[in-house]
């Protein structure tokens, strides 16, 4: 080998590793978001809508791309949280309603979590009392008894388990032609389920607790500035990922439980109904990505949480930090853990009730959000010559607009159409 080949393969090698260490924040981030929420919401797409609502995930995709990349790159110059931005920017009292709100979104999304650890556990023949507190021991323990480091090689693990719905998808065989076709060729109906159903799968696929995750994931990882372009590479992997796994959550289900008429409401209906028909593996590997996606959410979304409350309020976060440096943010993440997973367990609660509230809550919350990004993201004196270009503003404008309106087009239709 020639001496510039070899430099080149240093030099490539060299990229590679530092791609490596700076992989995490943007891919684990991306991958929560098919949690069991989500998972539940592509299920019924498929087995309700077949492959017509596939169309919509190619746009998705490109939205959850430019919003990540926003919170990614102003975390990486800013070396703050997007709540600590949003206080210094715009003062306590915004900051404190927000925080509010976002709370009691997330305290939502969080017994959605444990449900459907409760779920899958049922599935596999773990009643919930015993499985649920398992997790909640399980996900307190990685998490505040480890390092940040080993914290995110656990979640960068749990992310690989995801391919469990692409191969539930290969051994559904689905039509790969139709498929490919569904999702290039818009589908329009003036059906008003369908419609509803677009909107769910807009707001299941970016969330507000995401933008205050990855930005404080990137704080806590210290990349630097002359290293962005890899991290930016980082969230496009996981928001790509993130859709390619959603894509065949709807597949299995259209392929399967809409050619034959099968009705669910859960995910778990859909992995118990896909045995007779797809088989038992197919099933069994549906039925796992739950769990996966369950306890993997269960762990980031009280970190989330944590970390964006204590940002907001000025205390110490992180999981590097011991209790007596950061006491309100592990204090934060054990009661929203002993919280979440203690009032799966009373069957008596609605748990429908409150995932129902806090979906109001995300889908009113998600523009404020965005508005609060747009301006934090062109302010020189935060962002200095990492600020959005005209194009990128019109983009995200245009995108902030639309991505609004379907948020509170979402939020009036579950109020009026419960």
């Amino acid at each position: 080998m020639s001496e510039r080949a070899r430099g080149r393969w240093g030099r490539f090698w060299l990229r590679a590793r530092l791609f490596l260490a700076i992989l995490g924040p943007g891919i684990i981030t991306a991958n929560v978001d098919n949690d069991a929420g989500g998972i539940t919401t592509y299920s019924q797409a498929g087995a309700r809508f077949g492959l017509a609502t596939l169309w919509i995930f190619l746009p998705l995709c490109l939205a959850l791309i430019v919003v990540q990349e926003m919170a990614n790159r102003m975390g990486v110059v800013s070396g703050k949280g997007l709540s600590d931005l949003i206080r210094e920017r715009f003062g306590v009292r915004p900051t404190f309603w927000l925080m509010l709100a976002l709370l009691v979104t997330n305290m939502g999304n969080i017994l959605a979590e444990f449900a459907g650890v409760a779920a899958a556990g049922e599935i596999f023949g773990v009643p919930r009392i015993i499985i649920v507190p398992l997790a909640a021991v399980f996900v307190w323990g990685i998490v505040l008894r480890a390092s940040y480091r080993t914290v995110e090689k656990v979640f960068l693990v749990a992310c690989l388990f995801y391919v469990s719905y692409i191969l539930a998808g290969i051994a559904s065989h689905p039509p790969a032609g139709e498929v490919a076709r569904a999702l290039v060729v818009p589908h329009f109906t003036s059906d008003a389920a369908y419609l509803i159903m677009l909107i769910g799968l807009v707001g299941t696929t970016i969330a507000p607790w995401m933008q205050f995750y990855q930005q404080a994931a990137v704080v806590e990882k210290h990349i630097p500035v002359r290293e962005y372009n890899l991290s930016r590479i980082d969230t496009i992997v996981g928001c790509v990922a993130v859709t390619v796994i959603a894509v065949f959550i709807v597949v299995v289900c259209a392929t399967n439980l809409h050619a034959r008429g099968v009705p669910i409401e859960t995910a778990a209906d859909a992995a118990r109904s896909l045995a007779p028909i797809a088989g038992p593996y197919a099933a069994l590997l549906f039925a796992f990505g739950l769990l996966n996606a369950s306890v993997f959410a269960a762990s980031i979304l009280p970190l989330s949480t944590s970390y964006t409350i204590c940002e907001a309020m000025g205390w110490e976060s992180g999981v590097d930090k011991d209790f007596s440096e950061a006491r309100q943010f592990y204090i934060l993440y054990t009661a929203l853990i002993a919280v979440g997973a203690g009032m799966v367990l009373f069957p008596r609660i609605s748990l429908l009730g409150i995932m129902y509230v806090s979906q109001v809550v995300n889908g009113l919350l998600l523009p404020v959000v965005l508005i609060f990004m747009l301006i934090l993201i062109n302010d020189q004196r935060i962002m200095g010559t990492y600020t959005n270009s005209r194009l990128y503003n019109i983009v995200c404008v245009a995108l902030g607009v639309g991505l609004s309106l379907l948020a509170v087009g979402s939020a009036v239709l579950l109020l009026f159409t419960r």
